[in-house]
């Protein structure tokens, strides 16, 4: 019986050694996520198309235009140079005049009601064709741009201070041909 214990014990012990050693399996890998595909942006075949501008947006650039082409300059007392803002405004209008060929513009000039009328007539005329010259200096065709002198006779502006006086200083300029079809400088 001893031995009998003896195999039972041996037999008990070897199945515990060998289940002891049973080599327990490897835990399943985690499943790494796989990289979704890159998504692509469809391809461009054309290029994007520059925004389009409304007719509203073309008029009011027109408009503009007009504004910039009729505005006014000034002049200091019993002078005729172009004043530095009466420069920067005939070079917008230089643009609008290469834009538009068949423009022609007239340039009045005009003056204080300070000296004679005579006086003020020749000094209208000077102002006149200073601006004349500023632009056909720059390339417009001086058969684009008449001139004319009101003297004093056209006063912006009533009264007998320096204020109003320098609001009668002063080159007027209007459209005489081309203007129905007038284009924004680009």
């Amino acid at each position: 019986m001893m031995r009998s214990s003896r195999l039972m014990l041996v037999l008990v012990s070897t199945s515990l050694v060998l289940g002891a050693c049973k080599k327990k399996p490897a835990p399943a890998p985690t499943p790494t996520p796989t990289p979704a595909p890159a998504e692509r942006a469809p391809e461009r075949t054309t290029p994007r198309a520059a925004p389009v501008d409304t007719m509203a947006a073309y008029n009011e650039k027109v408009a503009a235009a007009r504004l910039r082409l009729l505005e006014t300059i000034y002049f200091e007392y019993d002078a005729d140079e172009l004043r530095d803002d009466a420069r920067a405004s005939l070079d917008a209008k230089i643009a609008i005049l290469n834009a538009n060929p068949a423009l022609r513009v007239r340039v009045a000039g005009h003056c204080d009601e300070r000296g004679s009328d005579e006086y003020n007539i020749a000094l209208g005329r000077r102002r006149a064709e200073a601006a004349k010259r500023y632009l056909t200096d720059r390339g417009i065709d001086a058969s684009r741009i008449e001139t004319s002198s009101f003297g004093r006779e056209r006063p912006a502006v009533q009264g007998t201070t320096e204020e109003a006086w320098s609001k009668n200083r002063r080159d007027e300029f209007e459209i005489t041909a081309g203007g129905e079809n007038l284009k924004p400088a680009s």
